[in-house]
């Protein structure tokens, strides 16, 4: 009975885990570029009464062992990376990527860090840059006096200038890709970073490569979906809820054998 004391207490430690994920994604239900979490589980190790194939004659054999579970963890945490809703902004800075792909900034500390969030804005300089001021890679400025900026679907990034009848060519936009986006690191803020089992960053101009191409005017939104992270948090709050009943069945269970008189 003691066994089975700890094995819903790790039920209940993977479900706890399981709705901390789900708060999470809810709350990021209109961040712009997020992608929700999904979590995985594993069974423990397995303690063996029986082994399967033990002899039991001389001539015969255990067709099955007896193996008793010790309980579930939480294994690991897999981004989703699905295509998220596109909101048309109507603001030419504002840049959606249709298929796969990642912006690249320039963060504080000089490496590069990568995100599906597409609302940039000027600086004082005239830079591109990301809401906390981090500037797009490869760097693009527009020039002063510049009356209409637009963005291709190939990246390119054009301005009129006052007073001029052409636009010109400021820059290109482009993007990175990834062979495992699901092992990249989170670091908040709505940035990624490269890790060992993303492996390293493909980067081509949008459109090429299998990399996807840009939609300027929109944002990509999150992709998730809260009917079913309810319906998903709901089954966890029953798993926890089971799990729970479980220590109070054994507890139960305890309290007869602690009762029993000679």
């Amino acid at each position: 009975m003691i066994r089975a004391l700890h094995t819903a207490a790790t039920g209940m430690d993977a479900q706890q885990m399981s709705i901390d994920i789900i708060a999470n994604n809810l709350s990021n239900v209109n961040t712009p570029g997020y992608k929700k979490a999904r979590i995985n589980f594993q069974d423990l190790i397995y303690q063996t009464m029986t082994m399967a194939g033990a002899s039991t004659t001389q001539n015969n054999q255990n067709p099955t062992g007896l193996q008793v579970g010790l309980g579930t963890k939480t294994s690991a945490t897999e981004k989703m990376f699905v295509q998220g809703v596109l909101q048309q902004t109507e603001n030419p800075l504002n840049l959606a990527i249709e298929g796969e792909g990642f912006f690249q900034v320039t963060l504080p500390d000089g490496t590069i860090g990568y995100t599906r969030d597409g609302s940039f804005k000027i600086d004082a300089e005239g830079n591109m840059v990301t809401s906390d001021g981090y500037l797009l890679e490869p760097n693009i400025t527009i020039p002063q006096g510049a009356v209409q900026v637009s963005v291709g679907g190939d990246g390119t990034v054009s301005a009129l200038v006052g007073g001029e009848t052409e636009p010109q060519q400021v820059g290109q936009i482009t993007l990175a890709s990834f062979a495992n986006p699901a092992g990249l690191t989170n670091m908040g803020k709505n940035i990624f970073r490269e890790s060992p089992a993303s492996g390293s960053a493909v980067v081509g101009s949008p459109g090429e490569e299998g990399i996807g191409t840009l939609a300027s005017g929109f944002l990509e939104m999150s992709n998730v979906d809260v009917v079913k992270e309810m319906v998903e948090m709901i089954s966890a709050q029953r798993a926890y809820q089971i799990n729970s009943k479980v220590i109070q069945g054994v507890d139960t269970m305890l309290g007869v054998v602690a009762d029993i008189k000679r």
